[in-house]
């Protein structure tokens, strides 16, 4: 089964000849979900090079597999891949056809420089800025402009229920968050981007650091039959009174990165504090700091 948003990348590739560079891609795929679609079907962070999309590089290895993408580091269509290509809606063909036809002759470091200006807030951890843009300065001052600033002494809460990675990594962003402390006990999840090899790969490039505290986490048969914030609220009870008590040293160290200016992110799966433990450790924290947590 092809996904809908798959179904975007196929046509988007083949409004363009089966083929675009990496680069282009990312950013074509950038501005038509920004320009042309209500609800974007891809949603994108501030990387290397500008606005980049994890999910799409993970619906690519997808298309891959299914025979539909070459495997390159360009985007290209297969012959198969083609020939999926033709049945995709007529509607958004059509729009993607007038789309990169008003597109075709930005391509490479014009394309960039078009987007960097249009949308400095993606270029805002680009390592190209400068170059791309050499000579522009008033576009460099809206991309210095566009950066947020860095939060200090803070304490935040945040879950990835319900949330993509980008839109994960963008609140992350846009909160000033410096450290990301993952609290789960077992940092592995089912759920695209939000395993501890992905987040500690992704992080430093765009200025957070990861920091995994499997001590601060409970155990998986702990919470089996949680049906409601009453069973919840049991477990964090006991929680506080048998796993808090033997992790002095992990509160006072996330303690003591808040102490010394950083804006620190506890993390765990749900979206709601009220249903995940971070809450109890943010509790344990914020009476060594007198601070209170804000929940992202």
């Amino acid at each position: 089964m092809i996904l809908e948003r798959q179904k975007l990348v196929l046509a988007l590739l083949a409004a363009n000849g089966g083929t675009l560079d990496r680069v282009d891609f990312q950013k074509l795929l950038f501005l038509f979900t920004q320009q042309c679609e209500q609800k974007p079907s891809y949603e994108f962070v501030p990387f290397k090079k500008g606005c980049f999309s994890f999910t799409a590089m993970a619906d690519k290895r997808g298309l891959v597999k299914k025979g539909l993408l070459a495997d390159s580091e360009d985007w290209q269509l297969t012959e198969v891949g083609k020939g999926k290509a033709d049945v995709i809606p007529k509607d958004l063909r059509w729009k993607l056809t007038l789309f990169s036809d008003r597109r075709k002759q930005l391509r490479g470091d014009s394309l960039v420089a078009s987007v960097y200006r249009a949308y400095p807030y993606w270029a805002t951890h680009s390592r190209i800025a400068p170059s791309v843009l050499a000579g522009d300065d008033a576009a460099l001052v809206a991309i210095e402009k566009a950066r947020s600033v860095r939060a200090v002494s803070v304490l935040c809460s945040i879950g990835y229920e319900g949330r993509s990675l980008e839109g994960y990594l963008n609140a992350l962003l846009k909160a000033g968050v410096s450290v990301l402390c993952d609290v789960r006990k077992n940092a592995f999840s089912r759920k695209f981007g939000f395993s501890k090899a992905m987040l500690a790969s992704v992080c430093p490039d765009l200025g957070v650091r990861y920091e995994h505290m499997p001590d601060l986490g409970i155990e998986s048969g702990e919470r089996q039959k949680l049906n409601e914030l009453a069973d919840y609220q049991r477990l964090f009870r006991k929680y506080e009174r048998t796993v808090l008590p033997l992790q002095t040293n992990a509160l006072e160290r996330i303690a003591a990165w808040v102490r010394s200016g950083e804006c620190v992110a506890l993390t765990c799966f749900e979206r709601l504090p009220e249903y995940c433990h971070r809450t109890r450790i943010a509790r344990a924290v914020e009476k060594r700091i007198g601070k209170k947590t804000i929940d992202l």
